[in-house]
């Protein structure tokens, strides 16, 4: 491999910022012509964006808890593959900072391990806790994790029926407020309109899934800007948990249902009142990791701009996340299609080639 690229055509350094070419020198992004051995170069074509982001995942994770190091690399590197080369970690079990030492892999943003109230979660992901415990645990997992904490602000309550949220207010007040002041953001699981509440008031950055989300909520979310990761890839599995549900609990699948069926009118509502919106595919649970390019069509199928379904998986997510995209001097992490991605969103579902740390994978 050379250990200089060239890479010319159309450089999408952001929505409205379009160069002609760019150069990668020792790893790092240059708009310069390097002065000595340009003729080195490896010259690469094409329409490039930033390296993708996949703003919730969870790699070391499978439908069963934990996974071995093996098939933790797996996931990584699908994702890498891809074009989602930073990605943050919406919860994991697995103590993956072993990561951060491999080149050929994508940037690692974790938000420590899930927090849930006990019998309230999926077996084998969370710390599982009293509401007393909250705050300990958010100090704990903020300094595990990379300055998100993972909360699961809802889930069904099997005595209820339905969905029911996790926590009382004042607790998540003193965590969140916690989380702050440790210098950490907080995320949350949310899938019904009663979670939210509570969640918002108390401080919450940003939800994931946000199903829930009604219309008097629109307003104060995006006055406050809390940011949300719909993750429709996984909201397209509601029909099938609610039909596995549907004997034993029927006023949940029903909710489930309704849910999913006005998910593409939640996601263009909240975009329409400017509350900011990222993709987010939640791989690693029960869905494969890979799944960026199909997550940012699903956001233009509910109504967003395809640049702005662009800019929720590259520009706008990577400075949400303070990461560098396109920018001189910066770490050269970025995907070349063969086709014009603001023409037709599926141009990402086949890379043509994908560089990490400045080198071809």
């Amino acid at each position: 491999m050379s250990e200089i690229l060239h890479v010319e055509g159309r450089i999408l350094v952001g929505p409205d910022d379009v160069r002609d070419e760019l150069w990668v020198l020792d790893g790092r992004i240059t708009f310069d012509r390097p002065r000595y051995s340009a003729d080195r170069a490896e010259t690469l074509r094409g329409w490039v964006l930033p390296g993708l982001v996949d703003a919730h995942c969870h790699v070391g994770l499978d439908a069963h808890g934990a996974v071995d190091h093996d098939t933790a690399e797996a996931q990584a590197v699908t994702d890498r593959d891809a074009g989602a080369l930073l990605l943050r970690d919406a919860g994991s079990p697995s103590d993956t900072r072993w990561v951060d030492g491999r080149e050929d892999l994508p940037r690692l943003i974790r938000a420590g391990r899930h927090l849930a109230r006990p019998r309230r979660y999926i077996r084998n992901y969370a710390h599982e806790i009293e509401p007393g415990d909250l705050t300990a645990y958010v100090v704990q997992e903020a300094r595990r994790g990379d300055g998100w904490v993972k909360l699961v602000g809802d889930w069904i309550d099997r005595e209820r029926g339905d969905l029911a949220p996790c926590w009382p207010y004042d607790a998540l007040k003193e965590a969140i407020d916690a989380a702050h002041a440790a210098g950490a953001r907080v995320t949350a699981h949310c899938f019904s309109e009663e979670s939210l509440p509570d969640l918002i008031h108390a401080g919450i950055d940003c939800i994931e899934h946000a199903t829930g989300l009604t219309e008097d909520l629109i307003p104060e979310f995006a006055a406050r800007g809390v940011a949300i990761v719909p993750t429709l890839v996984n909201i397209a599995t509601f029909p099938s948990i609610a039909d596995g549900a549907a004997a034993k609990f029927p006023g949940y699948a029903a909710h489930m249902r309704d849910l999913h069926a006005r998910r593409y009118e939640t996601v263009r509502a909240a975009y329409d009142a400017g509350i900011p919106v990222y993709v987010g595919t939640d791989a690693g649970g029960s869905l494969p990791h890979g799944l960026v390019g199909q997550e940012v069509a699903e956001l233009v199928r509910a109504g967003l701009p395809v640049t702005a379904a662009l800019s929720a998986a590259a520009w706008s997510a990577r400075a949400w996340l303070g990461r560098d995209g396109l920018t001189e001097g910066a770490e050269a992490d970025f995907v070349v299609y063969d086709s014009d991605p603001r023409e037709d969103v599926a141009a990402l579902l086949a890379p043509h080639a994908v560089v990490l740390r400045g080198v071809r994978r």
